[in-house]
């Protein structure tokens, strides 16, 4: 299987990768720098992605995304976190309507969505926690 992975070089996309090439699926990272070989470029924030990154890809994962654990949470980097996950995913499902090739399209932003709630066990259909990684 080809996938293309955002957030390839993070903590959660690194093993990802890792497990991935271990059963011989072949990993495209999508980058904001300069692409490297095997590499395809993107700039989500400035609405760049070229639709040929989708070309013989089966499965794109979206993992990017402001790093949460980085910096104070003031309201400039609130709204950094939420813009980096909500710019790049519209960027990424529009682009991919739009180009004709049909990979499935995961996207996967941590299990903030749920907030503490403490022993309980978490499903799809548990209701969002009451803060702002939740909202």
């Amino acid at each position: 299987m080809k996938i293309l992975v955002t957030g390839a070089s993070g903590m959660v996309g690194t093993r990802i990768r890792q497990l991935a090439e271990a059963r011989g699926d072949e990993i495209v990272p999508l980058v904001r720098r300069a692409a490297r070989e095997g590499e395809r470029y993107w700039n989500p924030a400035k609405g760049e992605l070229d639709a040929d990154v989708f070309a013989g890809i089966d499965a794109v994962l979206h993992l990017a995304g402001d790093n949460i654990g980085a910096g104070r949470w003031t309201a400039a980097k609130k709204q950094l976190i939420r813009d980096s996950r909500v710019q790049s995913t519209q960027l990424l499902a529009s682009t991919l309507a739009n180009s004709g090739y049909r990979p499935a399209l995961i996207c996967a932003s941590a299990i903030g969505y749920y907030g503490d709630q403490g022993e309980t066990d978490l499903y799809e259909a548990t209701p969002p926690g009451k803060d702002f990684l939740a909202d």
